[in-house]
């Protein structure tokens, strides 16, 4: 059995397939494994949860892990060793989720892009065929991930304390969550993955996309993104496609087009969810 997996800080997506390339069982569903953000106790317990898991870990031959948090050395041993512990059988491959999106997105496998990022976080990287090239090194969502769903969470929940919220959203937004000021800042100050109860709000935004407060608000948040990240790859931008991963590219194609056009660079594939990509992908490549 080999296992693909596709991470976030909020989800993490496990799906089975056999050495002919066949899924063998349903796609399981976890909590996220952030090992920048979770400790090792946490990660593990992540993961016993699910009985499924458990119940086949030994049947497990190789797993192909990509990840938010994964992109640095520290945290991805630290991944990798938690999965080695669980799952004893199996040769362990842990990347970065960058490398998700690239083989998710891409046309065919030697194709040059510019490959983004929006989903609980945000990052953007170059693949020239072979290798992948980042030109800013991410600092976490409290500094960088623009465009993000804990950046689109952050501006929602300032709008709203600032009072620059549109009367008929504030009453929305109001209605839908609980934003009592000791609330937000327990999850946000003494919870795990404050970045995941941010992102949470995001979906706020496309059930209310219709406001022109919303689109102006995802039009800055994607100009802000694209100038900071994909523009650092300007001097390829005339040559090479710019493909989207992500549940907040996937729901903001309309406003990706506009600023695209606005940067001057060629939108080329979304994918929604990257694990049905990667399976393609390995299913073609064991």
């Amino acid at each position: 059995m080999i296992l693909i997996v596709d991470s976030g800080s909020t989800k993490c997506d496990w799906i089975a397939i056999n050495a002919k390339g066949e899924q063998i069982l349903d796609k399981i569903r976890t909590k996220g494994l952030n090992p920048a953000i979770l400790s090792e106790k946490k990660l593990a317990k992540n993961i016993k949860k699910s009985d499924i898991l458990m119940r086949h870990k030994d049947e497990v031959s190789h797993i192909f892990f990509y990840g938010a948090g994964c992109g640095t050395e520290k945290p991805r041993i630290l991944l990798k060793v938690v999965l080695q512990e669980l799952f004893t059988n199996a040769q362990v491959t842990v990347n970065e989720d960058t490398m998700a999106a690239v083989y998710a997105t891409l046309s065919k496998n030697d194709e040059a892009a510019v490959v983004c990022i929006l989903g609980t976080g945000s990052n953007c990287s170059y693949y020239d065929g072979q290798k992948l090239h980042q030109r800013v090194k991410s600092l976490g969502y409290s500094v960088m991930d623009d465009a993000s769903g804990n950046y689109f969470g952050r501006q929602l929940i300032r709008d709203f304390y600032f009072n620059h919220m549109p009367e008929n959203i504030r009453v929305a937004f109001d209605e839908k969550f609980n934003l009592e000021s000791d609330f937000i800042k327990n999850n946000l100050y003494k919870q795990p993955n404050p970045n995941a109860y941010l992102a949470s709000f995001a979906e706020f935004m496309f059930l209310n996309k219709e406001s022109d407060y919303i689109k102006n608000m995802i039009r800055e948040g994607l100009r802000l993104f694209a100038r900071n990240m994909i523009m650092q790859y300007r001097d390829v931008l005339d040559k090479v496609p710019v493909h989207f991963a992500g549940s907040i590219a996937f729901f903001s194609k309309e406003e990706i087009y506009e600023v695209a056009e606005e940067l001057g660079f060629t939108v080329g594939n979304f994918e929604r969810r990257p694990i049905e990509g990667l399976v393609k992908y390995h299913a073609e490549n064991l």
